[in-house]
């Protein structure tokens, strides 16, 4: 059983950066692809950025596109969410998800493509 830790939530002021840390622990770590889910009062989870844990290729949200940065430290077991230029519609419950059933019909965009869940951080951009 692999356990996910997300780290490095806070309150930051509009125009701030954080970054997101998520560590696996458990066992042997092979997943397939990991990735960031975000969830605000009211909303539904949705989807922020994800990698291929082998050769590192990453997808984003739109709406996260070229201020958030996601990448892995193979030797570590920790994927990281650089969030820059934040704005306070960023504020959220920011999780991290592993991939290792390869779940191949769902898109990597959909939580359901996920099988391993962190507990969460909260961040929130004061405006």
């Amino acid at each position: 059983q692999v356990q996910l830790v997300e780290s490095g939530g806070g309150l930051v002021q509009t125009g701030g950066s954080l970054r997101l840390s998520c560590a696996a622990s458990g066992r042997t770590f092979n997943s397939i692809r990991m990735g960031w889910f975000r969830q605000a009062p009211g909303k539904e989870r949705e989807f922020v950025a994800t990698i291929r844990w082998t050769h590192g290729s990453t997808y984003y949200a739109d709406s996260v596109k070229g201020r958030f940065t996601i990448s892995r430290d193979n030797a570590k077991n920790t994927v990281y969410l650089q969030m820059n230029s934040l704005k306070p519609e960023d504020t959220a419950v920011y999780f991290c998800a592993a991939d290792f059933a390869g779940r191949t019909d769902w898109s990597y965009a959909s939580a359901r493509r996920y099988d391993t869940w962190g507990q969460g951080t909260q961040v929130t951009v004061s405006s």
